[in-house]
């Protein structure tokens, strides 16, 4: 009974903000985020892709209509983003671009020197949206520097990632700081919906925004017969299906990929509307089952060890 009342409360504040929101010429949404400033609510992913791919698909991606870009300093492609920023011909504050500092460079004093750093591998003045990548290391002493940067003007708005794991971190960077995150990026998908998560991005007005929003390629997710059902009813596929859910919930979704007509292929959600029918079945696929499951002693392993480009 908890998890229906708590559905149909997200479902009302979702069609309130939905309700509330501006939407540009291809109809993808702005959301206001705790802080004034507007961010486009879908966006491409970057993760695992080349400076020279990352650049391409980039270019083809703010062609097709996309404003925003998420990238981060552990993907190694931050130079290929603003290369495609600088040659798409597209003013730079119509375009929202993310990234994201690695545990390695927190720390006061450490971290604002790796913002500026940052700043020169993307080419760009300032960073629209700038996360902690994961909750580990001297988070708190990056947050502080972030601040500045943020005061100074090099960052538009400050956001959390991964928190979930840890929600000690969690807990300290909404009620310790002065500069409160703006969006917590987790993973997030019909097959885990985050429901307890999202419940605590509430109080503080964080906005959710998904990783792995196709279950990382999951094939039983994509073939997944229940959302074949409402593609063919909406004449869509199963991968729009999915997108389109995401942005119905009030989600922020930056779905990755490479392929030019799979890029148009995901930003074409923006000419139909599921009813709540098709809603109250895909929540009803929630299992809380996630893609990535590395425990948090295997996370610092993970962050401390890996090669950064």
């Amino acid at each position: 009974m908890k998890k229906v009342i708590l559905a149909l409360s997200m479902m009302l504040s979702c069609f309130v903000s939905q309700a509330q929101e501006r939407t540009d010429q291809w109809g993808v949404p702005y959301v206001k985020l705790n802080n004034g400033v507007e961010m486009p609510r879908f966006g491409l992913g970057t993760f695992a892709v080349s400076n020279e791919d990352c650049k391409q698909a980039c270019l083809v991606a703010l062609k097709d209509g996309y404003r925003h870009i998420d990238t981060a300093h552990a993907y190694g492609n931050e130079k290929g983003v603003g290369e495609a920023v600088k040659e798409s011909g597209i003013p730079r504050e119509e375009i929202w671009i993310t990234s994201k500092l690695w545990p390695t460079e927190y720390g006061e004093d450490t971290t604002l020197k790796a913002i500026d750093e940052m700043l020169k591998r993307l080419g760009l003045e300032y960073i629209d949206l700038l996360y902690i990548h994961q909750p580990i290391g001297d988070y708190m002493g990056a947050w502080k520097d972030m601040e500045k940067a943020y005061k100074q003007g090099k960052v538009r708005a400050l956001g959390i990632s991964n928190c979930d794991a840890k929600d000690e971190a969690f807990t300290a960077l909404v009620e310790k700081t002065k500069v409160k995150p703006a969006v917590h990026q987790i993973e997030c998908h019909p097959y885990a919906q985050r429901l307890e998560v999202r419940k605590k991005h509430e109080p503080h007005h964080i906005v959710t925004e998904c990783w792995f929003p196709l279950g990382h390629g999951d094939k039983t997710l994509l073939n997944d017969t229940t959302i074949a059902q409402i593609a063919k009813k909406h004449d869509k596929t199963p991968v729009q299906i999915i997108l389109r859910w995401h942005i119905q919930e009030g989600f922020s979704v930056i779905p990755g990929n490479t392929n030019p007509d799979w890029i148009k292929e995901n930003i074409s959600i923006f000419d139909f509307s599921l009813d709540e029918e098709d809603m109250a079945t895909m929540r009803s696929l929630n299992k809380e089952k996630r893609f990535y499951n590395m425990s948090l002693e295997q996370l610092e392993k993970f962050v401390f060890s890996y090669p950064m480009k």
